[in-house]
């Protein structure tokens, strides 16, 4: 039995031998094709991706939170916050590092702000954009700006110190402007202007309330039930020792507050028959902080003969008015200008007495058309006066105010003291666009202004659509009274529609610019 098994299995396994190599060749035969296999295609490179994050600019007055917005947008996006001050930077190694042959060299500001913030990605804050200084015989520094805050060149930003390509392309960049005056154009094409105006009276009391004070009580040692400012004081605070676009004033008027209030607790505390109050209201606050700096009777201006009040912008972007000053005396028919004045801003107030005279016997201040105001019926000059003579003033666009304080001082009407305009002037009598409109008006506003002539074409920047006409918000624009001309007559007409004094020669001034825009208008 055993042997016939094995004979079984033998043959079995012949079998199976036998059989293999053609069922082997068979499924060959099926599983190979009859065409051949193309060859894989070489896998290209992978392609790089940059971050092209866009670099924001943040300009406006002192003291709007530019840095504070900086910091909070670092904080939303979980990111290192590193800031690199730029004013009064001269040597373009402050950007770009020294090279090592020199003795104390040292890498550049931005690497060194890579190295502390330990991250690729980091928030850097450029503060203080606007005042690097220009180029000399240490390099530019500007220029070497353009290669950080190009997101076509920065992700291999080369450092002399490290001399090794260093990708910027994942860091944030923000930087700040007081104004854009001073930045280069190549520089500006590469960012994206951002604009912070001032604010208005209600946005101070809302962050006095919700801030300033929190944050200077426990600075000081207190606590709220221990220090409480009423809201009338805060008021008070903002309208007699303060008036700025931010509220660095206002912090520091807060401040001394509080820090006098710690003092008088301190002292409660040492001798207990002294009472203390945590409440601070508005009449504590002169014997604090002393008088007044700006005194409430300034709104209480009173219209004279030859008195416009212009508005302005300041050195560090903050608005205001001005008023433009003019006076006669004897002479031969002469313009005279004093207040430190600008080359362009001389220039339109010649531009503005040749309108008046070229349009004297229209306004009725001569008798004949050919006739010179100054000189018939007794030669005079005028002299037009800006006050703040020590500070700089230039720039196109107190046409419109001049031209409207020549025609007070001739014609004896009087433009009401809360009326302020700007604009500049052709020689055809046109009103052409200003800038800073919003700094312009939240000034005017705080200096207590009802009605403000502007240029037709900046009717966008009150009323515009979007962030254009929200950054001077409901609250101004209920208060406040706009009037936009395209013409010098119709600014005349709104500056002298209020006038109480000589009706009869207000309506004459008045008929006949209304007459002259009609006729403008029927011509166009």
């Amino acid at each position: 039995m055993e042997a016939t098994r094995e004979l079984e299995a033998e043959e079995a396994v012949k079998k199976t031998l036998d059989a293999g190599p053609a069922a082997d060749e068979q499924a060959l035969v099926i599983r190979v094709p009859s065409t051949p296999l193309p060859a894989p295609a070489p896998k290209a490179p992978p392609r790089r991706i940059v971050n092209k994050g866009p670099i924001l600019l943040l300009y406006g007055p002192p003291g709007v939170g530019k840095t504070s917005i900086a910091q909070s947008l670092a904080r939303a996006l979980g990111r290192p916050f590193q800031r690199i001050s730029l004013g009064g930077i001269r040597d373009e190694a402050e950007i770009r590092g020294h090279r090592r042959t020199y003795v104390g060299s040292a890498p550049g500001n931005i690497v060194q702000a890579l190295r502390k913030a330990g991250r690729p990605d980091p928030v850097i804050l450029l503060d203080e954009i606007d005042k690097v200084s220009q180029s000399n015989y240490h390099g530019d520094p500007a220029a070497a700006l353009l290669e950080v805050l190009d997101p076509e060149q920065n992700w291999s930003f080369t450092d002399h110190y490290i001399n090794v390509p260093i990708d910027l392309s994942q860091v944030l960049f923000i930087a700040t402007a007081n104004t854009l005056d001073t930045i280069s154009g190549p520089l500006l094409d590469r960012c994206e202007i951002l604009r912070l105006p001032g604010y208005t009276q209600t946005d101070k009391l809302r962050i006095a309330k919700t801030y300033l004070v929190p944050k200077q009580v426990k600075a000081n040692g207190l606590d709220a039930e221990r220090c409480q400012i009423e809201e009338d004081a805060l008021k008070r605070m903002i309208k007699g020792w303060t008036r700025e676009a931010g509220v660095r004033s206002l912090e520091r008027v807060i401040g001394a507050v509080v820090r006098t209030k710690a003092v008088e607790w301190s002292e409660s505390r040492d001798a207990a028959s002294l009472g203390y109050s945590a409440v601070v209201k508005e009449e504590h606050l002169e014997p604090i902080l002393g008088s007044q700096i700006f005194d409430e009777e300034e709104r209480d201006r009173t219209a004279r003969r030859g008195v416009v009040y212009g508005l302005v912008v300041m050195g560090d972007g903050d608005g205001g008015i001005l008023p433009v000053e003019s006076a006669v005396l004897p002479g031969s028919g002469m313009l005279r200008l004093s207040g430190s004045l600008g080359d362009v801003i001389k220039e339109s107030a010649g531009l503005a007495l040749s309108w008046v005279k070229a349009h004297a016997f229209e306004l009725g201040l001569t008798t004949a058309p050919t006739i010179d105001p100054l000189k018939v019926p007794e030669p005079i000059d005028v002299h037009l006066h800006l006050p703040a003579g020590a500070q700089k003033k230039d720039g196109p666009s107190a046409g419109v105010a001049m031209i409207c304080a020549f025609v007070s001082l001739l014609s004896g009407l009087k433009v009401p003291s809360t009326i302020a305009m700007t604009g500049e002037i052709t020689l055809r009598g046109a009103v052409t666009a200003v800038g800073g409109v919003k700094e312009k008006v939240l000034g005017a506003h705080r200096a207590g202004i009802k009605r403000v002539i502007l240029p037709a074409r900046n009717r966008r920047d009150i009323f515009g659509v979007g962030v254009a006409g929200e950054e001077l918000g409901e609250e101004v624009k209920k208060e406040m009274e706009f009037i936009f001309v395209e013409r010098v007559e119709e600014a005349l007409a709104a500056a002298f529609a209020d006038s109480d004094d000589d009706v009869e020669r207000r309506d004459l001034v008045l008929q006949w610019t209304r007459n002259a825009a009609r006729q403008v208008e029927s011509r166009l």
